[in-house]
């Protein structure tokens, strides 16, 4: 959208582009407001605004909003402005909505440019805690308090207490946040054909580890006779690493408390311990040669393809690439791996912020009232919104939900609504995971949960790291290349000493002020 065009003449034009496909495709959505006519019937919840879903709202209940489309897909025919969902959600709250959805890959550049033009949305979301501080502090969001109090009883309800306290400024809540339903993502997973073709055990140790790497990297696990198997796989920036990390006790990025004070994980002697033992892996080609310009596409297509038969896994890569290659190779079969258990014995896996994303409201919107109705309807509907229209996407069968797997992929864009206040029910959460078939998606997130290593630093982002994080993020490049050999070991120890005078010494003294008050 160009800058100087005005935000509402842009939603006023969607608004009417709507209304027309609308009309004129009157029968094509006959069967899906019948549907949800019948849903709605007795669903004014307490608290709730008047729901007649053939009320046609006033200019005055419109709103637009700026969120993320999460690198959804739309069918044919629909798009963020117009599609079942998004009607769903007007039709049960008397809402407007126009929707837009800044491209994922400059989300952050543009959602500064949209703040400095002058001409505002009535919401927008962001996943960035540095971002929403920055903006915090500078009063460009509306304390919601009072809204919240007042049109929020779901939000109330589902969002706990030390959430709230999360996005609180002098008191205040500046944002509605949307937790995340998983508290962390990585877990190992391992050939086990592998392992038995080449007599091994499922290691433990990180020794065991090692010896693994080394047999599936040049021991022909695959029987084939060729030398194309990888021992270990990464993606660029050393991710899917988390593992190895706190195999050594430590976390990139995570604040321990070392002597009664935090420290940051990234610039701890353990972080130098893990990257020689790296470096190690890359020297004898065990580690993959191409890891600093994997994408996660590209570990997948190798994971896929046979060629990968140990790795840092997502708790749903299992019903990615790890049942991709299964289904391409019959003999394939893949086991969840104890975490490594370092020389120390320590074990784990980086945890994930509680709140996933921030959803503000321009200090100027004269819509407030109608954003914070709209986000408690998102609270408040979270089952038609995460699994998708009952008796439609899913089920009740023998008390278990059953999925039409093509409907339910056809229709994940539902995720960039719902996403905005997620509110996990842990219930539910296991029923809808069970329901997407046998995937181990429950107990790989389980087994996850178990082995979180906590963050120490768990307040608002302080004004420091609104000022230097990303200064500091991308002086980690050296972290890669002392992997790769171009750099030494010790060129680790310059890598401290710079982040420490670039920001690094200011942020940790802010930390420390707050960790004394905890």
């Amino acid at each position: 959208m160009p800058l100087n065009k005005s935000w509402n003449d842009e939603f006023f034009q969607q608004r009417h582009r709507k209304r027309s496909r609308l009309l004129k495709g009157k029968v094509l959505f006959l069967p899906v407001c019948a549907f949800l006519l019948f849903l709605t019937a007795g669903c004014n919840g307490p608290g709730r605004i008047a729901n007649d879903p053939l009320k046609k709202p006033s200019e005055s209940n419109s709103i637009n909003i700026v969120i993320s489309g999460l690198g959804m897909p739309f069918p044919e025919g629909m798009d963020e402005n117009d599609n079942p969902y998004l009607n769903y959600i007007e039709e049960q709250t008397g809402l407007e909505i126009g929707v837009q959805l800044p491209p994922t890959e400059v989300y952050n550049e543009k959602m500064d440019v949209i703040m400095s033009s002058g001409n505002l949305p009535d919401m927008l979301h962001t996943y960035e805690p540095v971002w929403f501080d920055k903006y915090v502090k500078q009063k460009a969001f509306m304390p919601l308090d009072e809204l919240i109090d007042e049109y929020g009883p779901h939000l109330k309800e589902k969002i706990p207490a030390e959430v709230w306290d999360r996005v609180r400024y002098g008191g205040k809540i500046y944002a509605v946040p949307s937790l995340n339903e998983v508290t962390g993502a990585e877990l190992m997973y391992g050939r086990k054909d592998w392992l038995d073709r080449l007599g091994l055990e499922p290691p433990e140790t990180l020794e065991e580890y090692y010896e693994v790497i080394r047999a599936f990297t040049l021991d022909d696990p695959d029987g084939n006779g060729l030398p194309d198997t990888i021992g270990l796989t990464l993606t660029s920036n050393l991710g899917r690493s988390s593992p190895f990390f706190g195999a050594f006790g430590t976390q990139r990025n995570t604040w321990f408390e070392r002597d009664g004070q935090l420290v940051n994980g990234s610039i701890l002697p353990e972080t130098k311990e893990t990257l020689a033992f790296f470096a190690k892996l890359y020297q004898e080609n065990l580690l993959d040669r191409e890891f600093p310009l994997n994408l996660q596409n590209n570990i997948f297509e190798k994971i896929e393809n046979g060629q990968v038969g140990l790795f840092s896994a997502a708790w749903y890569d299992t019903r990615g690439p790890i049942a991709a290659n299964m289904s391409k190779d019959p003999e394939a079969e893949w086991i969840p791996l104890p975490y490594p258990t370092g020389p120390k014995g320590f074990k784990g896996v980086e945890g994930k912020n509680i709140i996933r994303g921030y959803n503000v409201i321009p200090a100027e919107s004269e819509k407030a009232a109608q954003v914070i109705k709209f986000l408690d309807f998102i609270a408040s509907d979270y089952k038609t919104l995460k699994l998708g229209f009952e008796n439609e996407i899913w089920r009740w069968e023998n008390g278990a939900i059953v999925t039409d797997f093509a409907l339910h992929d056809k229709h994940l864009y539902r995720g960039i609504y719902q996403s905005l206040v997620d509110v996990p029910d842990q219930q539910l959460f296991k029923q809808r995971l069970d329901s997407l078939g046998d995937f181990n998606l429950y107990n790989n997130l389980q087994l996850i949960h178990s082995h979180i290593i906590p963050d120490a630093f768990y307040g608002v982002p302080t004004p420091a790291m609104t000022k230097y994080n990303k200064k500091l993020k991308n002086l980690e490049d050296v972290f890669t290349k002392i992997i790769m050999g171009l750099e030494p070991l010790d060129a680790f120890d310059d890598y401290v000493r710079t982040w420490k005078e670039e920001g690094g010494d200011e942020i940790t003294k802010e930390v420390n002020e707050w960790y004394s008050k905890q």
